[in-house]
């Protein structure tokens, strides 16, 4: 674990390299113990893939004071302090405009594809690119595909999406550069809800296949 000096008001704490379950698991306990330990002078913690973003007071402590207590904090860091998560089931249309190119990469057929997608559990390893987007790990690596060379201009609402070893639902209609599978139909960024989204960091998602009638029953768009 490293800690640097991220600003004026800021550090952040690095647990790994890369993405996975580990640092997902270590910085949803950091983020407990903080909170808990350092009343008053944390101001906001913003989780990472391997990261933790610390915005601080600086008023009421000087930034090297705060590495050392931090550091001390969470020396004797362990997995297993964090709660498990929620798990959170989300429907899919499985008609993504990629799902041929998927099959034909890995080299299984369009229902074993939809079956490995659907057949695991993810964990939320971060929430960014666009408030409700949490990026979804580990994907299958059969599965596996870079982004597009061509990022698309307009991805609708809802798309289920894959690439490298993350899957994702696109919260709202945007530009975007992921390989497109499926159609979920249910909103995942409300900010009128309190809380705007239906999962945290460190929770689970499971999809579960639908047919169309479904999903437009779900209210789907046509």
């Amino acid at each position: 674990m490293n800690i640097e000096i991220a600003g004026d008001d800021a550090l952040m704490i690095y647990f790994a390299a890369a993405a996975g379950p580990a640092p997902t698991a270590q910085i949803q306990a950091a983020r407990g113990i903080l909170l808990r330990e350092l009343p008053g002078v944390i101001r906001e913690l913003v989780p990472g893939f391997a990261s933790l973003l610390v915005i601080y007071d600086p008023w009421r402590v000087r930034p090297r004071v705060l590495c050392r207590r931090i550091a001390g904090l969470l020396a004797s860091l362990s997995d297993g302090e964090v709660a498990a998560g929620g798990t959170l089931e989300l429907p899919v249309y499985y008609s993504g405009p990629d799902l041929a190119l998927v099959a034909g990469h890995s080299g299984l057929d369009i229902d074993t594809v939809i079956a490995c997608h659907s057949g695991v559990d993810y964990q939320v390893q971060a929430i960014g690119f666009a408030p409700g987007f949490a990026y979804l790990g580990d994907l299958d690596e059969r599965l596996a595909l870079p982004r597009r060379s061509n990022p698309r201009l307009r991805v609708p609402k809802g798309a289920v999406a894959i690439a490298n070893r993350h899957t994702a639902v696109y919260p709202q209609a945007s530009p975007g550069g992921w390989h497109l599978i499926g159609l979920c139909p249910i909103p995942l960024f409300d900010p009128g809800r309190q809380p705007p989204m239906p999962f945290a960091v460190g929770d689970r998602v499971r999809f579960r296949a639908i047919d169309r009638g479904a999903y437009l029953a779900l209210g789907g768009q046509p």
